[in-house]
């Protein structure tokens, strides 16, 4: 055999080797891959709701950024509450949104959950309104990187049983937190929320009754819940209802927002009352010439504002981003629209707070 002839044949074993080794190497990526985006399937046995998220490209890193903006994947269940001595068993249905792999649109089912775990966050709704009506708040809270649950409580939410009945509210802040440790303690191991749920600090918002549900455990002696590490208060006030003290054993991070035309429920005299109370930090969000809803339900600039400051301040206090509190400032003054501010203490507003304590 001439020398020749040996170099090629040497030639083509080197090539039948290189390509075997290619093969191989390419099926172990393409396993990778598969196991990757297969560990975290939605099962099929999850139901889900609708709503619209900003049309913002999803980032591309290799490494998934925390912030966002993300596809929004969304799962319902129901929660129920064990019989205690001295109450019934409660039922209530829970619509939990969760980064997704995806477009940036609409939050649907049946998203791949993008890698986490993500900060907690539940969100209690108004009396008599349907959490899914500030679908737009929830979906931008998700995709800037939070698991956001909307529970509907017994008898408060739209289509409840016999009626609603508000004086129900004195029981959300247990139902709240019996959610924050169902959620935390990943009952949902074979679902789309298996691993991406971060442990507490979570956050806690509401509008409205549910702000005051909001701020009972954050704030209240009644029912504090020490697992609670941010506060947002849309429209809230102090309630008398509940049975303990605010603020004398401290406080959650707060933030407090206010359309300065709210004259329902809880008017401006309630929000100023009690982030005067409250111990720092805490931060005042003047929403200018908006009412009860209109910064926290309809699409616009006003609606848009709020998820930004709100964000920003969740992103301070749950992921300690170094920038957040100055991106928080800087969306929260908007001429003629908003102001934001940390100041010692607000001037006084006149007029009385209906249901707040008087002690």
């Amino acid at each position: 055999m001439g020398p020749a002839r040996h170099g090629r044949r040497l030639s083509r074993r080197r090539r039948r080797r290189l390509g075997v080794f290619s093969l191989v190497i390419a099926a172990l990526l393409v396993a990778t891959v598969l196991a990757a985006r297969t560990g975290h399937g939605p099962t099929a046995s999850t139901t889900t709701s609708s709503s619209t998220t900003s049309s913002a490209p999803v980032t591309t890193t290799t490494a998934p950024a925390t912030t966002g903006p993300f596809a929004v994947g969304a799962v319902t269940f129901t929660v129920t509450e064990p019989a205690t001595a001295s109450s019934a068993a409660r039922s209530f249905p829970v619509t939990v949104r969760y980064p997704a792999e995806g477009p940036v649109g609409e939050a649907r089912s049946g998203l791949a959950p993008r890698a986490g775990p993500y900060p907690l966050v539940i969100f209690s709704q108004g009396f008599d309104i349907s959490p899914e009506a500030y679908a737009g708040l929830l979906d931008a809270w998700s995709a800037a990187g939070y698991v956001v649950a909307d529970p509907a409580y017994p008898h408060t939410s739209p289509g409840a049983a016999g009626g609603v009945i508000r004086t129900d509210i004195v029981h959300h802040p247990a139902d709240l937190s019996f959610l924050v440790t169902t959620l935390l303690a990943d009952d949902h191991a074979s679902g789309p929320l298996a691993g991406m749920i971060a442990p507490a600090p979570v956050g806690v918002i509401g509008q409205s009754d549910g702000g005051d549900v909001s701020l009972a455990v954050a704030a209240n002696t009644c029912c504090r819940d020490s697992r609670v590490g941010a506060a947002i208060l849309l429209s809230g006030a102090e309630l008398s209802w509940f049975p303990g003290s605010y603020f004398t054993n401290g406080s959650a991070p707060l933030l407090v927002v206010q359309g300065t035309a709210d004259l329902v429920m809880n008017p401006v005299t309630c929000s100023v009352t009690l982030y005067d109370a409250a111990p720092r930090p805490r931060y005042y969000l003047s929403m200018l010439g908006q009412d009860h809803l209109s910064a926290y339900v309809p699409a616009g600039p006003a609606r848009s504002t709020v998820a930004a400051v709100t964000t920003d301040f969740l992103n301070a206090y749950l992921k300690h981003l170094p920038d957040a509190l100055a991106a928080m400032r800087a969306a929260g003054d908007v001429a003629g629209r908003a102001h934001l501010t940390s100041q010692s203490a607000l001037p006084a507003v006149a007029g009385t707070c209906p249901g707040a304590p008087t002690g």
